[in-house]
């Protein structure tokens, strides 16, 4: 497999991680046609269940967040809890997005899955790529890519990117029982809490988990949830 020199960076169970089915449709004007891609995500870690892929498909002018911005609510539910569904029916109101489409399911560490999304537009330089979805095994983590163009990719090609993960900012990373969704938790975590009590309130770099293996004596998490960047790899055929 050969990846894309660039890393590029995000400016990113329970029935709480349940994904929505979007496949959002789009009218457009004359002059446009159908643009095909099929999206496979590959989970790289050893312990970290990602939640349903969110998958957008937008110009170059629409970003799901910035880095030392505050997160939307809709984006701090999925950071939070794992459903995507605000994030989605949010995106379908922007101007700049073109389609959107969610997963099927949860995507095990080591696991990958594909979706096949359609944009329309009059050319290819107005396409750009955003997927996010949530390590479920964090309070308020993010795996995301963000603005990819696809301009790039001719019919039949294929290129792979490397991700890695974020932190919403919205929630302090005590890792308890109480405020973890994933499966390390039982899944019986209380999901997204409207309550802001991460000192930063902004997006950024997530430093990685702790755990009891480090000494974190509430953390409900393993050594088997800690992972190191990349945490996937996500790959762009271009169908159509």
């Amino acid at each position: 497999m050969v990846f894309h020199k660039h890393l590029w960076v995000l400016l990113p169970l329970a029935a709480t991680v349940a994904g929505c089915h979007s496949d959002t449709e789009f009218v457009f004007g004359p002059g446009q046609q159908d643009y095909r891609y099929q999206i496979t995500i590959t989970n790289l870690t050893a312990g970290q269940p990602l939640s349903p892929a969110t998958v957008v498909i937008h110009t170059a002018d629409w970003q799901a967040f910035a880095l030392g911005d505050a997160a939307s609510v809709a984006l701090e539910t999925l950071a939070e809890s794992g459903d995507n569904s605000d994030f989605l029916a949010t995106a379908g109101f922007d101007s700049g997005v073109l389609s959107s489409d969610s997963g099927s399911g949860v995507i095990g560490p080591g696991a990958s899955e594909q979706l096949t999304v359609t944009a329309r537009a009059s050319n290819t330089t107005e396409l750009h790529l955003t997927w996010i979805s949530m390590p479920v095994n964090t309070n308020d983590g993010l795996a995301a890519l963000q603005g990819v163009p696809l301009a790039e990719l001719d019919v039949g090609q294929r290129q792979s990117y490397l991700a890695i993960g974020y932190d919403a900012g919205t929630e302090a990373n005590t890792e308890t029982a109480a405020t973890v969704p994933g499966p390390a938790a039982s899944g019986l975590a209380e999901g997204f809490n409207p309550n802001r009590n991460d000192v930063r309130n902004a997006v950024y770099i997530h430093a990685g988990v702790v755990t009891q293996a480090d000494g974190l004596a509430s953390s409900t998490l393993s050594g088997t949830q800690r992972w190191d960047n990349p945490i996937a790899v996500v790959s762009v055929e271009r169908l159509q």
